[in-house]
Parts: structure tokens; C-alpha cells; sequence
């Protein structure tokens, strides 16, 4: 049984996270990238005025770049890692304001959050990923020709007159350079 795009994704995380104990600081972005949206859910939950909820995300990711050496892979994942951490600083910052409300906090997963889930951004920062390998392997500039046309929205013909080259000429590298595409991403 092969694994699946988030069992991946959540291999990835759990490696950069323990880049992170390690004192990487790029890892360290990188979880943030991946992670903050989602946290800063939790902490929302939990802590409806924003300032306090963005307050206890510093605070969560301060803990993390401290602690993120004593994650241990084999007891959780990374992601349930960092939420309970987050979760934790929220619960802490407002039973600091005297404003904790006896409540199961169980309860603050009844709340909607209008972000998308962490599983779904992950999954999408993967397929970015594997996208952007792909076209790194292609060669002699296809690559730039596929990212002209099909992100910045460039026609074949106007691809044609900057790369003073026939038309039919790059319909066919493109057209080669997306069945490569095709071919990498499966």
C-alpha cells in the first residue's frame, strides 16, 4: 500500500520540525508557512479577540522553536504536536486574564473556522512542490515557456515573437514539456 499525498506531507512536517530542534531557522519558517493559518485557528477558538489570539500564536511559536528538539515523531504528529502546544498557550493566556470560562474546550471544535484545514494546505503546498520539481527538470527553457503561458498568460503566438522563433515550433515544445509534466506528476 503506497502513501498517500498527506501521509507524506505529514513526513514532511515531522522532518522539518525536527530540523527545527536542530536550531535551522529555515525549517523554522517553513513550519510557520505550513502551520500558522491552522494554529492561529486554535487560538482563535479559543481566544475570540484577535490581538490576544495573535498574542498566543508568538508565544506558541516561540515554545516551538524552544521545545520543537523534545517532539518526538513515534508518540503523535507533528501537526497534533503543534496544536496541542498552541492550544495549551491560548488556554494559559486566558486563564491569565481572569477571563477563563469553566467550559470543556472540547467545545471550541463546535466553532467554524472559515480557513481551509491544515490537511488541505498542506496537500496544496505538496502539489506546489511536486509542480515546481517538475519543471525544474524540464530543459532548454520549456519550463519558462509552460510558466509564461499558463501563469502568466502569455499566447503561444506572443511566446513566438519574444523567443523569435515559429509558432509551430514552440506549440510543439509546449505541448512535448506538458506531457513531461503530465508523466512527473503521476
Amino acid at each position: 500500500m503506497g502513501s498517500t499525498n498527506s501521509d507524506m506531507a505529514a513526513a514532511s512536517l515531522a522532518a522539518t520540525l525536527q530540523r527545527v530542534g536542530a536550531g535551522d531557522r529555515a525549517a523554522f519558517e517553513e513550519v510557520y508557512r505550513r502551520t500558522s493559518v491552522k494554529l492561529f485557528g486554535v487560538c482563535l477558538r479559543i481566544l475570540p479577540v484577535r490581538q490576544e489570539a495573535e498574542e498566543a500564536l508568538q508565544e506558541a511559536y516561540l515554545s516551538v522553536w524552544r521545545r520543537a528538539g523534545s517532539f518526538d515523531g513515534t508518540k503523535g504528529s507533528a501537526m497534533t504536536w503543534l496544536i496541542t502546544l498552541t492550544r495549551n498557550r491560548a488556554v494559559d493566556r486566558l486563564r491569565g486574564s481572569g477571563k477563563f470560562a469553566a467550559g470543556p474546550i472540547e467545545l471550541a471544535d463546535e466553532v467554524p473556522d472559515p480557513a481551509p484545514a491544515a490537511s488541505t494546505m498542506l496537500e496544496t503546498g505538496e502539489d506546489e512542490r511536486r509542480l515546481a520539481y517538475c519543471l525544474d527538470t524540464l530543459g532548454g527553457g520549456d519550463a519558462q515557456l509552460i510558466r509564461t503561458a499558463f501563469f502568466e498568460g502569455s499566447t503561444y503566438a506572443e511566446l513566438a515573437d519574444r523567443a523569435s522563433t515559429p509558432l509551430g515550433t514552440i506549440k510543439s515544445r509546449i505541448r512535448r514539456a506538458l506531457l513531461k509534466l503530465r508523466d512527473c506528476l503521476r
